[in-house]
């Protein structure tokens, strides 16, 4: 949202620019261990005699948390502009912590896909909300930076997933490190206090007084008088943000956007899902094939930093496409009989195009937005991706169990990835500004 009478954008101090970044970290690191945690425990999961599971039914059970997720982005998302960004990024940490407490003692996988997709629906809301934060609390010439500082943490997450999976599975079981991702309950408390409401927010629901003091607290300058609403009847309103988002004029974009997503998301799932098992099926002994996701999650973790500078520098847009090409290359030639030093160099870029590369287009399509449809638009655009995020395990789970060669899986998603490459090249390339004060722009 643009507030008028003003040029400049919204610049808080970097003490609450960084403190909004730190929570939102802790919330995308504990989404990613309990997203990269079925990865980690798979190959477990396939040899439990108890439940005695197909390839296919275990790409199934990786899912249900995904469909959580697709419902959980555009729910959160938008009832995130109309009850708060800070709440409902509170509430979703709770509620898949919780769910992951529940799946380590399932005693049926019905129960276990049940809770999942419970949990899925916290999973789903945490990164639209968290990006329309970062991004607001960032200074323009550095949103893509700190979006992908604090979207590394998704990253971190599966690293710390496959780094315990590697350390306790023998000894905790599959549950033991499933039970786990209930951790972040303890730390909730602390989030709480320290994370400021949305600004945007506020002013979009026309609490203008407390928009006021915000503002004030974080050194952000002074709001507009004349661009200050004068009733509570111009507060944004569900139908406000849906226009914003699937209007005409947007319309190319949000295609792109979209379908870039669910590519990339086909990527990101069907990788970490299948990544360790397709490797053991290489030749692999579980100890290295987890290793491969250690790479894969490292790498993508350090490239989100990488390509974030990049595209403050370059533009999203190019940088995006550019490495969703480079992945799909990587991903293609893992296919080949390589040394294993060459394999970690191509899962690495894989990492890099898939994770890496998704989470800058995410922080893109948050700032290209409208203020006050920010976690809406990118929720939105997450749900549909969601049907990529889901697919990618199916699609592993196909491939494994359908007799084809392991090659197959390598180049179902190197074709995923050149599509996600032609999608970004395709966008538009104008943005919205952001909420303005009346405070010089910094340099």
């Amino acid at each position: 949202m643009t507030l008028a009478g003003s040029s400049q954008p919204w610049r808080p101090d970097s003490r609450a620019t960084y403190t909004v970044l730190f929570v939102c970290f802790l919330a995308i690191l504990f989404e990613g261990y309990d997203v990269g945690v079925m990865g980690a425990v798979l190959p477990a999961l396939a040899d439990d005699r108890n439940w005695n599971l197909t390839p296919l039914e275990l790409g199934a059970l990786s899912s249900y948390a995904l469909v959580g997720m697709f419902f959980g982005a555009f729910l959160i998302g938008t009832l995130s502009e109309m009850m708060g960004r800070r709440r409902m990024l509170l509430l979703c940490v709770s509620v898949f912590s919780l769910t992951m407490l529940g799946a380590s003692w399932a005693p049926t996988p019905m129960l276990f896909g049940i809770l999942r997709f419970v949990g899925g629906l916290g999973l789903g809301g945490v990164i639209p909300v968290a990006a329309a934060l970062t991004i607001e609390y960032s200074p323009p010439h550095r949103r893509s930076f700190n979006y992908g500082l604090m979207y590394s943490g998704y990253s971190v997450g599966i690293l710390c997933a496959a780094l315990i999976a590697m350390w306790l599975l023998p000894s905790l079981g599959w549950r033991g490190v499933i039970g786990l991702g209930a951790v972040p309950l303890a730390v909730i408390p602390l989030m709480a206090w320290l994370l400021p409401e949305s600004l945007e927010y506020l002013v979009g629901q026309g609490r203008i007084n407390e928009a006021q003091a915000l503002a004030n607290r974080t050194g952000a300058g002074r709001l507009q008088p004349e661009s200050r609403p004068a009733t509570t009847a111009s507060r944004a309103t569900w139908r406000d943000v849906l226009s914003s988002i699937f209007s005409r004029k947007q319309l190319r974009a949000t295609s792109c956007f979209w379908m870039a997503l669910f590519f990339g998301l086909l990527l990101v799932y069907g990788l970490n899902t299948w990544l360790p098992t397709i490797m053991r099926k290489n030749g692999y002994d579980l100890g290295s094939s987890l290793s491969f996701l250690v790479v894969f999650s490292l790498a993508s973790a350090v490239g989100g930093l990488f390509l974030g500078g990049a595209a403050d520098r370059m533009g999203a847009r190019g940088t995006v496409a550019l490495f969703y090409l480079i992945g799909s290359l990587a991903i293609g030639a893992l296919m080949f009989r390589n040394s294993v030093l060459v394999n970690y160099l191509l899962v690495a870029l894989a990492g890099i195009g898939s994770v890496s590369a998704s989470l800058i287009l995410t922080g893109y399509l948050a700032g290209y937005y409208p203020a006050h449809a920010r976690a809406a638009a990118t929720g939105w655009a997450l749900s549909f991706a969601r049907f990529g995020a889901m697919s990618g395990p199916l699609v592993g789970g196909y491939v494994a169990g359908s007799g084809l060669r392991f090659e197959w899986n390598f180049i179902t998603f190197s074709l995923a990835g050149l599509a996600a490459a032609l999608a970004v090249a395709l966008l538009p390339r104008t943005g919205q500004p952001a909420i303005t004060t009346s405070q010089q722009a910094k340099a």
